[in-house]
């Protein structure tokens, strides 16, 4: 009884977390709302959130930023030592924007899978920043994102990354 009380308190304040960022994080809907009503454009052109570019062989690239951060809890000896927060963006060609938030689902479960099997040999532990380490990572994260997009995908961009100490 001694040990179910902490982890239920544990486990009630982290769903409401969950539940108070649901309701005053505001979703990619209503963003998009808002910024059509401000800018005169439809939904879907303000909840696409891409930047064109060009490069030296005149192949176009466009942005993608994913609307949802990543969280993966760093596990040392059967509990939870940190959580690993970041935010990614892709790298597609020209005017698919759009396909990867259709695939976004898909897009998300291979990301999460790289970045546990990351956490899980001790990517996100020590000196996780370290150049080798987050070479690594994209490379993981690219072969996901190739997997679910195919060669419509050039790069993964790590765009925000943090770690949070318990």
């Amino acid at each position: 009884m001694r040990l179910l009380l902490p982890l239920l308190l544990a486990f009630l304040g982290f769903a409401g977390g969950v539940a108070a960022s649901r309701v005053v994080v505001p979703t990619s809907a209503d963003i998009a709302t808002e910024s059509a009503k401000m800018t005169g454009t439809t939904g879907a052109e303000a909840v696409k959130k891409t930047v064109t570019a060009e490069t030296e062989d005149g192949a176009g690239f466009e942005y993608v930023k994913l609307p949802n951060q990543f969280v993966v809890p760093v596990v040392q000896e059967g509990r939870v030592e940190a959580l690993v927060v970041m935010s990614l963006s892709l790298e597609v060609l020209t005017g698919y924007g759009e396909f990867v938030y259709s695939r976004e689902p898909k897009l998300r479960d291979g990301f999460l899978k790289a970045l546990f099997d990351h956490a899980n040999l001790g990517g996100f532990s020590g000196n996780f920043t370290a150049s080798e380490r987050i070479d690594l990572l994209r490379q993981s994260l690219l072969a996901e994102a190739k997997h679910a997009l195919g060669n419509k995908v050039n790069s993964v961009l790590i765009t925000d990354f943090a770690r949070q100490e318990n």
